[in-house]
Protein backbone atom coordinates (compact mmCIF):
# COMPACT_ATOMS: atom_id res chain seq x y z
CA UNK A 1 0.00 0.00 0.00
CA UNK A 2 1.52 3.40 -1.09
CA UNK A 3 1.60 6.60 1.38
CA UNK A 4 -0.01 9.63 0.67
CA UNK A 5 2.80 11.78 1.49
CA UNK A 6 3.93 14.52 -0.77
CA UNK A 7 7.72 13.81 -2.13
CA UNK A 8 9.62 16.80 -3.78
CA UNK A 9 12.81 17.07 -5.44
CA UNK A 10 15.40 19.94 -4.56
CA UNK A 11 19.10 20.83 -4.40
CA UNK A 12 20.97 20.95 -1.46
CA UNK A 13 22.52 24.73 -0.45
CA UNK A 14 23.52 23.71 3.27
CA UNK A 15 24.89 20.99 5.24
CA UNK A 16 26.13 21.99 8.05
CA UNK A 17 24.03 21.32 10.83
CA UNK A 18 24.34 17.75 12.31
CA UNK A 19 21.41 15.73 10.56
CA UNK A 20 19.85 18.60 8.90
CA UNK A 21 20.12 19.56 5.25
CA UNK A 22 18.12 22.56 3.74
CA UNK A 23 17.02 21.83 0.38
CA UNK A 24 15.63 24.70 -2.35
CA UNK A 25 13.30 23.28 -4.18
CA UNK A 26 12.24 25.39 -7.88
CA UNK A 27 9.04 25.70 -9.62
CA UNK A 28 8.12 27.77 -13.03
CA UNK A 29 4.61 28.98 -13.12
CA UNK A 30 2.88 30.89 -15.61
CA UNK A 31 1.60 34.61 -14.00
CA UNK A 32 -2.49 34.24 -14.18
CA UNK A 33 -2.90 37.71 -15.61
CA UNK A 34 0.12 38.96 -17.56
CA UNK A 35 0.77 35.06 -18.65
CA UNK A 36 4.91 35.80 -17.77
CA UNK A 37 7.13 33.10 -17.09
CA UNK A 38 7.99 33.17 -13.17
CA UNK A 39 10.73 31.17 -11.42
CA UNK A 40 9.98 30.76 -7.51
CA UNK A 41 12.18 28.77 -4.81
CA UNK A 42 11.43 27.34 -1.61
CA UNK A 43 13.64 26.29 1.11
CA UNK A 44 13.33 23.27 3.48
CA UNK A 45 14.67 22.03 6.57
CA UNK A 46 15.05 18.20 5.83
CA UNK A 47 16.05 15.15 8.40
CA UNK A 48 19.67 13.52 7.09
CA UNK A 49 19.96 10.73 9.65
CA UNK A 50 23.36 9.74 8.36
CA UNK A 51 25.14 12.76 7.39
CA UNK A 52 25.69 11.69 3.56
CA UNK A 53 24.04 14.43 1.43
CA UNK A 54 26.54 17.03 0.15
CA UNK A 55 25.88 20.59 -1.28
CA UNK A 56 24.83 20.48 -5.03
CA UNK A 57 23.17 16.95 -4.35
CA UNK A 58 19.72 16.28 -6.03
CA UNK A 59 17.61 14.79 -3.44
CA UNK A 60 13.80 13.68 -2.94
CA UNK A 61 12.49 14.32 0.12
CA UNK A 62 9.27 13.76 1.74
CA UNK A 63 6.60 14.97 4.40
CA UNK A 64 7.50 13.55 7.90
CA UNK A 65 6.45 14.29 11.51
CA UNK A 66 7.17 17.39 12.96
CA UNK A 67 11.00 16.83 14.01
CA UNK A 68 11.85 20.09 15.36
CA UNK A 69 10.57 23.94 15.09
CA UNK A 70 10.83 24.15 11.33
CA UNK A 71 12.25 20.48 10.29
CA UNK A 72 8.80 18.93 8.76
CA UNK A 73 10.28 16.46 5.79
CA UNK A 74 13.69 13.86 5.92
CA UNK A 75 15.84 12.80 3.04
CA UNK A 76 13.93 9.81 0.89
CA UNK A 77 17.11 8.88 -1.40
CA UNK A 78 20.10 10.89 -3.13
CA UNK A 79 18.95 11.01 -6.95
CA UNK A 80 22.08 12.93 -8.26
CA UNK A 81 25.52 13.54 -6.40
CA UNK A 82 27.40 16.80 -6.72
CA UNK A 83 31.04 16.02 -8.17
CA UNK A 84 32.56 19.00 -7.37
CA UNK A 85 31.46 18.97 -3.09
CA UNK A 86 33.44 15.10 -3.67
CA UNK A 87 36.40 16.31 -5.38
CA UNK A 88 36.87 19.66 -3.14
CA UNK A 89 37.28 16.94 -0.52
CA UNK A 90 39.46 14.70 -2.66
CA UNK A 91 41.93 17.94 -3.49
CA UNK A 92 42.40 18.90 0.09
CA UNK A 93 43.55 15.36 0.73
CA UNK A 94 45.99 16.02 -2.26
CA UNK A 95 47.23 18.69 -0.92
CA UNK A 96 48.14 17.92 2.82
CA UNK A 97 49.70 14.85 1.14
CA UNK A 98 51.95 17.29 -0.89
CA UNK A 99 52.66 19.25 2.12
CA UNK A 100 53.68 16.38 3.72
CA UNK A 101 56.59 15.39 0.57
CA UNK A 102 59.61 18.24 0.90
CA UNK A 103 60.75 16.35 -2.33
CA UNK A 104 58.02 17.90 -4.51
CA UNK A 105 59.43 20.97 -3.78
CA UNK A 106 62.87 20.83 -3.91
CA UNK A 107 62.67 19.98 -7.57
CA UNK A 108 60.51 23.13 -8.64
CA UNK A 109 62.38 24.96 -11.65
CA UNK A 110 62.03 28.71 -11.67
CA UNK A 111 61.67 31.08 -14.81
CA UNK A 112 65.26 33.08 -15.64
CA UNK A 113 65.13 36.05 -15.09
CA UNK A 114 64.45 39.41 -17.72
CA UNK A 115 67.02 41.67 -18.82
Amino acid sequence: MANNRRRLTGQVVSNKMQKTVIVRIDRTYRHPLYGKVVRDSKRYMAHDENGICQMGDTVVIVESRPLSRHKRWAVQSIVGESASARTTELADVAAMADEGSSEVSANVVEPPAEN
